[in-house]
């Protein structure tokens, strides 16, 4: 399936971890590696720019991080991010620059790239979020099935097998997530894609498309 391919989906540039995402062809592939990068990369880094937290934890010097945030590594804060009140940061995480991370929201082995935002009573987990996508306040993405079986990416009759019991949503570039929708185990979004408040979404969703509800999917128009 060409539409969940990386190259598709995200603009590399727009991400400290663009080296990393290029050695792969579809976006679950990169999460089991995301901790041993972040800890390669957090060595590197310029002192002049991130500062030491602790084991494994590099927060740049402009970013804004909340006294009450709970920040665990292996994790990179890039620069002009901001990490709100009572954020829950449970590691293996890249948090690109000038996102924002919010209230009581709740961030696990992901790849966030620059500009996100999930500033409000989110769970993002085992996921990559692409650059400025949003999600609505209460939104989540659910990172294990309910019978506990690997997760399969689908789209119409297609089937992926990722090979992963965990596994959250892949958000393309630009993508909008309404208030309190629930993202379930596996769900791909195209780049420039909405999806409806309140919605529950499986499976794919191709780029420039308006999730309305399952089996109603609209095309952007111009």
């Amino acid at each position: 399936m060409k539409q969940c391919e990386i190259k598709e989906l995200y603009d590399l540039s727009q991400t400290i971890a663009g080296d990393y995402l290029a050695k792969f062809t579809y976006p679950w592939e990169a999460l089991g590696g995301i901790a041993d990068y972040v800890r390669v990369l957090g060595a590197t880094l310029d002192e002049t720019v991130y500062e030491k937290r602790g084991e494994d934890i590099w927060v740049a010097k402009s970013a804004k991080v909340a006294e009450s945030a709970c920040l665990n590594g292996p994790l990179i804060i890039d620069e002009d991010a901001e990490v709100r009140h009572g954020a829950f940061i449970r590691g293996s995480a890249i948090i690109g620059k000038g996102a924002v991370v919010g209230n009581s929201t709740e961030i696990k082995n992901d790849i966030i790239f620059n500009g996100v935002q999930v500033p409000h009573y989110n769970y993002v987990g085992d996921s990559i979020l692409g650059y400025k996508s949003h999600m609505g306040a209460g939104s989540i993405t659910s990172n294990v099935k309910s019978d506990k079986t690997l997760v399969v990416v689908k789209s119409g009759e297609a089937r992926m097998e990722t090979g992963r019991k965990k596994f959250g949503a892949m958000l393309g570039d630009h993508v909008e997530v309404g208030c309190n929708s629930v993202l379930n185990p596996g769900t791909l979004i195209g780049r420039n894609s909405r999806v409806y408040p309140l919605s529950s979404v499986r499976g794919v969703v191709p780029a420039n498309s308006i999730y309305k509800k399952q089996g109603e999917i609209a095309a952007i128009r111009e």
